[in-house]
């Protein structure tokens, strides 16, 4: 898959999406079912409450300390026998991964989910390089056979129903018959993945949790694939971005909760790897060697301001996007980079810059659901609305690409709006003259025929309620 486009066409796909009846009814019969098995997992609001103030408090303090933390990390896991590895940008973390596998000879290799390794388009930078990548994960292994990316941080073919796959998989696994049982498709895809985990070279996986006290990566997952591609080949790459970093191992348990119950409704994931070291003398499974790839891409500018740090505390539970309103319409493939959802359109504009994706914080109700739901208490909207000033008005230089969503018309329209609503006499004369004339402007009328083309033009009244009251013999306040 080639490396993904470098400009927001959020507003276009929208529309395509919105147009699409299969799409959306994919998408809402999928999250009417995770926000209902999400909901029963949380019934006890004091023990939701009491759970996610723990998550929080894992996630900021960890945070608080994350350079001091980063080089205990280091030092833990090189004790261990995992080497570290530091890369600013996702082109030099591409380049550490190549050169990795190239020095071990490796020419296939086998990789677990990894949201990271989709924001670095690790799989087109190592098939340009001749090393064969397939992806073991089940949702992600048919969005590789679509050549398509995910659409969804956990479950990344959710916007594919059974018929899809089922298409999908007759027409590109040799020999596999066109079925819409799930059984049976399940067991294909089993086939196919086999071979691959006997005959890797190298699993390269991603990382849930990186514990500095103790130089443990911790990976969760449902399938086992994970658990095959960290111990079935000899070498073992994990990629993750820097915030991943927890303080102490007893800031684990919590979180893991809360991630697979705010997931996928369930109460604890089937499989916690914890990989510490690489293989041991006398052991019998295991990578000989084991790397640690440490991503920054944009996440220390973003640490830098103490309001936009809060974005770096998410655990990519996607319950987030479960629950919003846009998401839940137009799918993941309309935010056109890795992280969809509300999580993606504060994290993606800080990473990616508000000159290519500064439409995204604007895709947004400002509903709140997200932070109602947000398991380690992520004030997205609040998050959102200072993108939002960012792009017009920048205040931190943390913010790539600040001031550049603004425009002429904009400020001067804005002007006059607080002139007018700072002024009685202004503001009387205005609502007198949109009383009057208002109702005179074309439904086609630039600016405004963005509003008409999906509503009813505005009907604006004849007498204003300060105008009335007076009438009324209501004295002013």
């Amino acid at each position: 898959m080639s490396a993904e486009p470098r400009q927001s066409d959020f507003t276009g796909k929208a529309r395509i999406a919105l147009d699409d009846p299969k799409l959306r009814a994919n998408f809402r019969r999928a999250m009417d079912g995770l926000m209902a098995k999400r909901g029963a997992q949380f019934a006890d609001p004091v023990e939701w409450a009491a759970l996610r103030a723990r998550g929080i408090a894992a996630r900021a303090g960890s945070l608080a300390r994350l350079p001091e933390l980063l080089e205990q990390l280091e030092r833990r896991c090189a004790e261990n026998g995992i080497q570290v590895h530091w890369a600013e940008t996702t082109q030099e973390a591409n380049a550490i991964v190549l050169d990795i596998l190239q020095a071990a000879g490796a020419r296939r290799v086998i990789k677990g989910k990894s949201m990271v390794s989709e924001e670095m388009h690790l799989n087109a930078h190592l098939n340009a390089h001749g090393i064969a990548t397939m992806e073991s994960d089940l949702g992600e292994y048919i969005i590789q056979l679509a050549g398509e990316a995910p659409s969804h941080i956990v479950m990344p073919c959710i916007h594919k129903n059974k018929a899809e796959v089922a298409a999908l998989f007759a027409d590109r696994i040799p020999g596999q018959p066109y079925t819409e049982d799930v059984d049976q498709l399940t067991a294909a895809a089993r086939r196919a993945l086999r071979g691959a985990f006997a005959s890797a070279d190298a699993g390269i996986s991603g990382v849930n949790f990186a514990v500095a006290e103790t130089g443990t990566l911790v990976l969760i997952e449902n399938e086992g694939n994970g658990r095959l591609s960290t111990t079935l080949p000899p070498l073992h790459i994990a990629v993750t971005g820097i915030e991943k970093v927890l303080e102490r191992l007893d800031d684990l348990p919590p979180l893991l909760s809360l991630l697979s119950r705010s997931a996928t409704g369930q109460p604890i994931t089937t499989y916690v790897n914890m990989i510490t070291k690489p293989r041991q003398p006398g052991e019998l499974d295991g990578p000989t060697a084991v790397h640690l790839v440490l991503l920054d891409n944009g996440r220390s500018r973003v640490y830098c301001d103490p309001e936009l740090r809060d974005t770096l505390r998410c655990i990519r539970c996607a319950a987030c996007m479960n629950h919003c309103p846009v998401y839940t319409r137009v799918g993941g493939h309309t935010y056109t980079f890795t992280y969809p959802g509300p999580i993606g359109k504060i994290l993606t504009p800080q990473i990616e810059g508000l000159d290519c994706a500064g439409e995204q914080p604007h895709a947004s109700s400002l509903c709140g659901a997200c932070a109602e739901v947000c398991p380690v208490g992520i004030p997205i909207p609040q998050l959102l609305v200072r993108l939002r000033q960012e792009a017009v008005s920048p205040t931190s230089t943390a913010v790539k690409g600040g001031g550049t969503g603004g425009s002429l018309m904009e400020t001067l329209i804005w002007r006059a709006t607080t002139l007018m609503f700072t002024s009685p006499r202004l503001y009387g004369a205005g609502s007198r003259l949109m009383g009057w004339f208002g109702h005179l402007a074309p439904a086609w009328l630039p600016g405004l025929d963005r509003w008409t083309r999906t509503r009813s033009k505005p009907k604006f009244a004849a007498k204003s309620l300060h105008r009335l009251a007076k009438e009324r013999g209501y004295p002013d306040a």
